[in-house]
């Protein structure tokens, strides 16, 4: 057979490629059945069939009256062991990383596109900053400096016993004590950098296809949305860059911490040393500004170029400046003693300022961004980027003002030599104020949670008439009709979330500019950081103080158990799972330390599989998405060339694609970007629910011969009462099982029946084996490094069960 041949056409292969969404699926449960064999894919994500249907492309007149199903399954690339709940303790990174994708559309203005991100990432740099200098504070200042130079706090800890000064140890000396117990925030950078680059290694590394992509750049003007680009989900480069940067801010910070310690010491040559060190300091601190400002992403082609070395050796570099200003803090200096607190109130103050401003710069901007075209159902008017960016740092600040207060309250109640307590001067008197401002947080959001709950019981009373509309013809059911109204309405809860976070952003930053005020007018006496407060008002800060340290501790406790419960519990995964998966849907374009970008490698994934099983059977696909899974799924269908698009149907159900994703992220899935799809894919049909938290409809009106994307909204449950056809009660499902509803076939059938006829599929490898070198090469496509074993001409069951792959 010549290699211009086409393989014998087998008709109607139709394949549907199903992909769960959030708290994880299990293949058994997607296909319905317990014998199931992976296709392609390893132990992180894999495409899984049935055991009966591994031939299936061989022999279409098995079952025509329905797609061949295929499950790809993603579950453990946000979930896993336990270990993996640690991510949670970077949430202010990942909510900063959101706010750079939340800008608003902006068409033929790239000077302010490049404006927001570069605020955005100062900001991510801030937090690095400020989280790092928590951790000096904690180990330094409180812990090596204050504690252990106080006899009462030392020798009641045998840990720290041998730092202490009275002791008269080697490691007695003011110096050398701060320089040992810098290691701990050094480490915790460097623990930082190498979780970074490990899942850089798992996410970002891996490349996406080039089937169909233009070799050079994009042109700037480029009618492709920004999820179609070639290099969208390929931030390997930019991601190293800012890992080098912000890694080089981490250690420059503990310089920094240890350089001012000693320098109103510094005498002759330890001065020059001291000022050398400094000036070193502040040319790294440049650098790292420059390799933030420098450079954003890169997505109008496959950047596969390695970073400049400049940059990839500065976190070297600045460890080896780490060790000098350790090795100069350390020198002995007569009559230097531990006595109040090292100099660092002033860095907080700075660092809180910054974010301050920088949000407001980036508000503006967000404001000149959205003025030409404003949607009405964008979340905050397009200002939900600074009001996220605000979140972030009111979580580093709260995060760092309550362990730093937490562990001065721990350290400072131990027994003194006289029977009483070790007082200890404590943190920086802005840390004091944000800790107290924990519990007024929380006590203010109490008022928008109660007034969600009196809006909740009204519309549940409004909507009971729309349910026994619904279900016409049925008995009414006071009972029954409750259940339903009230499903219905907490449901629309999900609306209401841009009312709470401009709530708590608001009230972040207010809190934020009185902690700056409080601190600011504050004496510094020991034991008291409210001492130049009004009376009334020093009280009640120290009140909330206390409770906000306590607080603290609970809640890191809570936190980390939360966490691990929602990654080994589905119900748990569930209830918190879509915020998480949301935040780590989005590539690491302004802090490399937040947690791994899991669409870099399922994007890919499908958009490999969707090419090449199309390629090999010229059949028609369904890809049928649901909840996250429908965000995936839209975002390969952008990645594919026009040609696999046009055997491509996509069908969606309880999809946060226009509910959550449209209103928060309007550069990427506003009401443009979806028309969009809505052209550029051959089908589209979304199903909803209105008892559905999460999902809802797309609201992509019919044009230009195409029909209208949402369907009717699906009744649930799907009986009132009992019938015939459902003797028990039927639950009321929201998001869940919508394949159980009998529309839901319907839809899928009418989509294949929309396709194309099915083309001539390509010959495999064993069909083409006495075939030329040069025809040979003629089939390179990605199918052929996709480790495809869906195609025709896979082995027996058996065989496929290894896990072994066949191109």
């Amino acid at each position: 057979m010549s290699p211009a041949t086409p393989a014998p056409e087998h008709g109607g292969a139709a394949l549907e490629l199903l992909v769960h969404g959030v708290g994880g699926a299990t293949p058994q449960s997607m296909l319905d059945d317990p014998r199931t064999v992976r296709v392609t894919g390893d132990e992180t994500a894999a495409v899984h069939r049935r055991a009966e249907d591994l031939d299936a492309e061989d022999h279409p007149e098995r079952d025509t009256a329905r797609p061949v199903p295929e499950a790809y399954v993603w579950s453990n690339l946000t979930s896993g062991d336990g270990a993996r709940a640690l991510w949670l303790l970077l949430l202010p990174f990942m909510v900063v990383n959101l706010a750079h994708w939340m800008r608003p559309p902006a068409s033929g203005r790239p000077g302010l596109v490049r404006l927001y991100g570069v605020l955005v990432r100062l900001l991510a740099l801030t937090l690095t900053a400020l989280l790092t200098a928590a951790a000096c504070e904690v180990a330094l200042d409180l812990t090596a400096w204050q504690c252990a130079g106080t006899a009462g706090c030392a020798d009641g800890r045998a840990w720290l016993g041998f730092l202490s000064a009275d002791r008269g140890g080697w490691w007695s000396g003011p110096g050398r004590r701060l320089a040992l117990a810098a290691t701990l925030p050094a480490a915790l950078v460097g623990l930082l950098w190498y979780l970074s680059h490990r899942t850089w290694s798992a996410y970002e590394a891996q490349r996406p296809p080039t089937d169909g992509a233009p070799a050079g750049p994009l042109p700037s003007e480029d009618p492709r949305p920004a999820l179609g680009r070639p290099g969208f989900w390929y931030g390997r480069r930019l991601v190293a860059r800012l890992r080098a940067a912000h890694t080089a801010a981490g250690f420059l910070t503990v310089a920094g911490a240890l350089a001012a310690a000693p320098a109103r010491h510094d005498t002759g040559v330890l001065a020059a040393t001291g000022l050398a060190l400094r000036a070193a300091l502040l040319v790294a601190a440049a650098l790292v500004l420059w390799a933030v400002c420098g450079r954003g992403r890169s997505e109008r082609r496959l950047d596969q170029r390695v970073e400049s070395t400049l940059f990839t050796r500065l976190p070297a570099a600045t460890l080896v400046l780490l060790a000098l200003t350790a090795l100069h803090t350390a020198w002995d200096r007569p009559g230097w003693n531990s006595a109040g607190t090292l100099p660092g109130d002033a860095a907080f103050g700075a660092l809180t300022l910054a974010q301050g401003g920088l949000v407001v710069a980036l508000g503006a901007v967000a404001l000149l961004l959205q003025r030409p075209r404003r949607d009405p159902r964008t979340a905050l008017a397009g200002l939900g980027g600074p009001a996220t960016a605000m979140l972030a740092c009111a979580l580093g600040g709260v995060m760092s003002g309550g362990v730093a207060q937490w562990v001065a309250d721990r350290l400072g109640g131990s027994a003194g030599p006289g029977g009483g307590p070790a007082p200890l001067t404590g943190p920086p008197v802005l840390l004091s104020w944000q800790a107290s401002a924990i519990p007024v947080l929380l006590l203010l959001l109490l008022v928008p949670a109660a007034l969600l709950g009196v809006r909740t019981a009204l519309a549940t009373r409004r909507l009971r008439a729309a349910v026994e509309a619904d279900y016409a013809g049925e008995r009414p059911d006071p009972v029954r009709t409750g259940q339903i109204a009230t499903s219905r309405a907490r449901a629309s809860l999900t609306d209401s979330a841009p009312v709470l976070v401009a709530v708590v952003s608001g009230t972040a930053l207010l809190l934020g500019a009185a902690s700056v005020a409080g601190a600011w007018t504050s004496g510094k006496v020991p034991g008291s950081a409210f001492s130049g407060a009004h009376p009334a008002i020093a009280a009640l800060a120290a009140t909330t103080q206390a409770l906000g340290s306590w607080m603290i501790g609970f809640g890191f406790l809570l936190f980390v158990t939360w966490g691990r419960r929602a990654y080994r519990d589905a119900s748990a995964r569930r209830t918190i799972g879509i915020l998480w998966d949301v935040g780590t849907f989005w590539p690491r374009a302004a802090h490399p330390f937040a947690p791994p970008c899991y669409a870099e490698r399922a994007v890919p994934d499908l958009t490999w599989r969707m090419s090449s099983w199309t390629r090999h059977t010229g059949g028609r696909l369904v890809i049928s998405g649901h909840s996250q899974g429908s965000v995936l799924a839209a975002a390969a269908v952008w990645q594919l060339p026009s040609a696999t698009r046009a055997r491509v149907a996509l069908l969606t159900y309880g999809s946060p694609l226009e509910r959550l994703y449209g209103r928060w992220f309007p550069a990427y899935f506003g009401p443009e970007a979806l028309r969009g799809l809505h052209r550029a894919v051959h089908c589209w049909t979304n199903l909803h629910r209105a008892t559905d938290p999460i999902g809802g409809p797309v609201r992509v009106p019919a044009e230009e011969g195409r029909p209208a994307v949402d369907a009717p909204a699906l009744l649930d449950p799907v009986a009132y009462g009992r019938t015939r056809a459902h003797p028990l009660p039927e639950p009321v499902l929201g998001h869940s099982d919508y394949q159980a509803d009998p529309a839901f076939a319907t839809c899928r059938a009418a989509l294949l029946d929309r396709l194309l006829p099915a083309m001539p599929r390509q010959r495999t490898a064993e069909e083409a084996a006495d075939a030329t070198a040069d025809g040979a090469a003629d089939r390179g496509s990605p199918d052929q490094g996709s480790s495809d074993r869906g195609s025709p001409d896979r082995g027996s069951p058996d065989q496929g069960s290894s896990g072994r792959s066949s191109g």
